[in-house]
């Protein structure tokens, strides 16, 4: 029994350990080897938030409304794009074409569309990198969706007609109530997606959209380790909170 909370113990630390490094480097001004604990613990890094160059705390909200509005974008049209797609007879070759834009890194992809953004005037501004990413997370989008519409749904969508609904009928009191779940689901791994994406935004931001995850970058280069371990915990929090509203609301309900 001790052997058993002993091991639930450390594998807990373990899994808790970086978040807490990180969020400990958050506090410090002052902590270097050897020394295993901070020689400074100052709240003065999340205070000078709102003030500090280039005010992170823009960078997060910035991060937030391109993540919201690439993830909404591709999990509604990769909601409708699915149902048509799985109806057609070449459903298994567009399904393989949504497969490319993962073969390539996005740095690499970012550059071969490149030219097309600049010649749309869609470089260095907020749209040009929502739909610079919403090209990465619609195919996503429509593989999770293409295999979602079933007979049954469909079946639902028939009836409704049948009973002499119409089609926007069908979607707005049918299909998007009972596939709540499935969209929630969508949005937050699109939004994952989009939050976390670093090359094509540097591509096609061209250093003008400074989202969350290229400040942490920025300040890893610059070696200013603390501002960095400030950015990674504030790049933690949607994503900690998906996950708990996800496993309350959604993965609850599942299982």
């Amino acid at each position: 029994m001790i052997t058993k909370k002993l091991i639930k113990s450390l594998g807990i630390f373990l899994i808790l350990f970086p978040f807490l490094f990180l969020l400990g480097l958050s506090f410090s001004t002052n902590w270097r080897f050897p020394s295993i604990l901070p020689l400074e613990i100052t709240p003065d890094n999340w205070l000078g938030l709102f003030s500090f160059s280039g005010n992170l705390f823009e960078s997060f909200i910035l991060s937030i409304v391109i993540s919201v509005s690439v993830g909404l974008l591709s999990t509604f049209t990769g909601f409708l794009a699915g149902k048509y797609i799985s109806e057609t007879i070449i459903r298994e070759k567009i399904i393989f074409l949504s497969y490319l834009p993962y073969t390539l890194s996005p740095v690499l992809y970012a550059a071969s569309i490149y030219y097309y953004f600049v010649y749309f005037n869609l470089t260095g501004n907020i749209i040009g990198v929502i739909v610079g990413q919403i090209l990465i997370t619609f195919p996503f989008s429509i593989n999770l969706f293409t295999g979602y519409w079933n007979s049954s749904i469909k079946n639902l969508e028939n009836l409704v007609l049948t009973l002499g609904g119409t089609k926007l009928q069908s979607y707005l009191k049918v299909l998007i109530p009972i596939s709540k779940r499935m969209l929630l689901i969508v949005f937050f791994q699109t939004f994952i997606i989009s939050w976390f994406e670093y090359g094509l935004t540097t591509i096609i931001g061209v250093g003008k959209i400074q989202t969350l995850t290229i400040r942490v970058y920025q300040f890893i280069n610059e070696a200013n380790y603390y501002y960095a371990a400030l950015s990674s915990c504030l790049l933690i929090i949607p994503p900690a909170f998906l996950l708990w509203f996800n496993k309350k609301y959604v993965f609850r309900k599942i299982i």
